[in-house]
């Protein structure tokens, strides 16, 4: 089985999915990571009432659940206009209200324990890596390599690698500087490493 959204899973024919034991063992999988409680599967059958063997039936290991729970409330960003000014439809897709780095889809205490979990549990942040971040890269990315077709951006530029330039600007400012993003100084650093970022892309 393969995580596809926040508590779901895509799998193969059988018995239907119970999405209220599912909404049980996510619940109680954030409740611990919440209260920064280890997250084991017995806690989590204790804080469900769920069964190990019905938790196991939908998630294959511990690592993926707590990858979905983790991701509860991001959602992959919409498809990035890549027609008309493609700089202010990237910024805004990257660094907007919805956009792909900055709306957590929880509070700031959630996304410092998501930062402590998956620093320190190397298959966990692969897992969370694999099943839900890299996703909301792709609309950007897309947009990208549309500005390369366009002519706008370089023939040979690194789609993936400008997205990390960019991405790392602002997860800079939270987890290394540990401002917020909303901070006037955060802004003003993230538009100036931007602009330098922006005109190294352009052919």
């Amino acid at each position: 089985m393969t995580i596809v959204e926040a508590g779901t899973v895509r799998r193969g024919p059988g018995r239907p999915r119970d999405e209220d034991i599912d909404g049980q063992i996510i619940a109680a999988t954030l409740a611990l990571i919440d209260a920064e409680e280890e997250v084991t599967v017995s806690r989590i059958v204790e804080r469900s009432g769920v069964s190990r063997a019905a938790l196991y039936r939908r998630w294959p290991s511990l690592t993926t659940l707590i990858a979905a729970a983790l991701d509860v409330g991001r959602t992959v960003p919409p498809p990035v206009g890549a027609e008309g000014d493609l700089h202010a439809a990237v910024m805004t897709a990257v660094f907007g209200d919805s956009g792909a780095v900055t709306a957590s889809g929880y509070s700031e205490v959630r996304f410092r324990h998501r930062i402590r979990l998956v620093m320190a549990d190397r298959a966990l942040q692969k897992a969370y890596w694999r099943s839900h971040v890299s996703r909301r890269r792709m609309p950007v990315e897309a947009a990208l390599r549309r500005g390369i077709e366009r002519g706008i951006l370089c023939a040979d530029l690194d789609v993936e690698a400008c997205f990390d330039a960019m991405a790392g600007v602002a997860y800079y400012q939270l987890v290394v500087r540990g401002d917020r993003f909303e901070e006037p100084g955060s802004q003003a650093r993230m538009i100036a490493a931007l602009d330098v970022i922006w005109r190294g892309m352009l052919a």
